[in-house]
């Protein structure tokens, strides 16, 4: 149930993306008069769903398999933590890039694609990256899919509402929350994966116990500060992806990770720099 924050916010912020997606795409046709591509972005909608759940079931088949050998399994669960990391870094430093810039970017994808085909295209293969992305992260971090299912609805609610001028929200200050939390949970990731890759070294038999990877940088599991359970340990899990026993090169990577994917966002760009 610890993964139930993380699985819901995780999920809202890239099913926002992808429906916002749609949306902007949607809106576009409607202002230059190509209305009559819609049912295109619905079939590229529709194949990205299909296509994602597809990954995601692979995906699931895969863990059954490899949770029924113990030391395969934490491998294969270091490996889906670095692949996850790696994808999500990839869109955090994408999303960076735009620097708000993302209506424009789907804008223009559009205009050079204005056929069945091409708005098809264009639909499927942005709205099925945030669709693999749930996928993968949702699996590297082991999410609960009613956290999943639940981030998912409210992103549509919320989309719906700004389509329709229900709400005001300002979407660029909700992409910056939900784009901190991306980075303070790929960060835990990248410690998790660590953490499970030198579980599985040991379980194998290639390091032993008293190995200066396995030196632990603190241990308070025991306390209030448990990350799994504790009064204060499982909130500041949920919040800052904290761990209540990390091995020294655990607690290094993670941090050092989330600090330099900071420090790249908070850099100022050229043109401000002017």
């Amino acid at each position: 149930m610890e993964n139930l924050i993380p699985g819901i916010i995780m999920s809202f912020r890239e099913g926002l993306e992808a429906f916002l997606i749609v949306a902007l795409i949607l809106k576009f046709l409607e202002k230059t008069s190509n209305k009559h591509l819609n049912k295109s972005v619905g079939y590229g909608l529709t194949a990205s769903i299909l296509f994602s759940l597809i990954i995601g079931f692979l995906l699931y088949l895969l863990g059954v398999q490899f949770d029924k050998m113990d030391a395969i399994g934490k491998l294969w669960e270091s490996i889906a933590s670095l692949i996850a990391v790696g994808l999500v870094t990839s869109f955090i430093i994408w999303m960076i890039q735009q620097r708000g810039e993302i209506k424009h970017y789907v804008e223009q994808k559009t205009a050079t694609n204005l056929t069945k085909l091409g708005v098809f295209i264009v639909s499927f293969v942005l709205i099925s990256r945030e669709g693999v992305e749930i996928a993968i992260f949702a699996f590297a971090g082991q999410y609960h899919y009613l956290s999943i299912l639940i981030g998912i609805i409210i992103a549509m609610v919320v989309t719906l509402g700004v389509y329709f001028s229900l709400v005001k929200i300002s979407i660029s200050t909700l992409f910056k929350i939900t784009l901190l939390y991306l980075i303070i949970q790929a960060g835990y990731l990248f410690g998790y994966g660590i953490h499970e890759g030198l579980s599985a070294l040991h379980n194998l038999n290639y390091i032993d116990s008293n190995h200066i990877l396995l030196v632990k940088a603190f241990d308070v599991s025991k306390t209030i500060l448990n990350h799994k359970e504790g009064l204060i340990g499982l909130p500041l899990n949920v919040l800052l992806g904290w761990y209540s026993k990390p091995e020294w090169i655990q607690l290094f990577t993670q941090y050092l990770f989330t600090v330099i994917l900071l420090a790249y966002w908070l850099k100022p760009t050229k043109n401000n720099s002017k």
